[in-house]
Parts: C-alpha cells; structure tokens; sequence
C-alpha cells in the first residue's frame, strides 16, 4: 500500500468537498427527513459508487490517452463549465 498516494487522495478530496453541493444537498436532506443515518448511508454509497467509476475509468483512458492529454482536456472542461456558469449567471442579471 502506497501510504502517501492514500494520503494525498484522502486530504485532496476531503478538501475539496467542504462545503460543495453534495455536502449542501446532505444537509438539506437531513434536515428535511430528520434521519442522519439513513442519508449518511445513501451519501456514502452514492459517493463511493462515483468515485469507483472514477477510478475504474480513469485506469482505462490512462492506457490509451497519454496523461498530458488526460490533463488538457480536463482543464478545458472546467474551463468551460466556468465560461457557461458564468455567462448564464450574466444572462440571468441582465434580466
């Protein structure tokens, strides 16, 4: 077991899920339906589900597409979800 790729992987995700949707959405959930555990188990699942397509995946284009080019299109993806979100949100304003 490679303990610092474990580790990297856990404080890289656990960051950047504080405070992001799927966290917004579990509260709204638990406070909706006043059952934590139920929703903690679902969450869980569901996540854990995701992140397993993540990686089986991410092991499957790592054969065939060169990491840079992994890297590349993630960026550009992001990029445009930010350039969408923002020019819906701009839309939206001139409303």
């Amino acid at each position: 077991m490679n303990w610092k790729i474990f580790f990297l992987a856990f404080i890289t995700l656990f960051l950047a899920e504080l405070g992001d949707k799927t966290q917004l959405a579990v509260f709204t959930l638990v406070a909706q339906s006043k059952s934590p555990w139920e929703v903690f188990l679902g969450a869980t699942l569901a996540l854990t589900l995701v992140t397993l397509i993540g990686v089986a995946f991410g092991d499957l284009l790592t054969k065939y597409i060169p990491l840079t080019y992994m890297r590349l299109g993630a960026a550009f993806l992001f990029i445009g979800i930010g350039l969408y979100t923002l020019w819906k949100t701009l839309i939206e304003m001139a409303k």
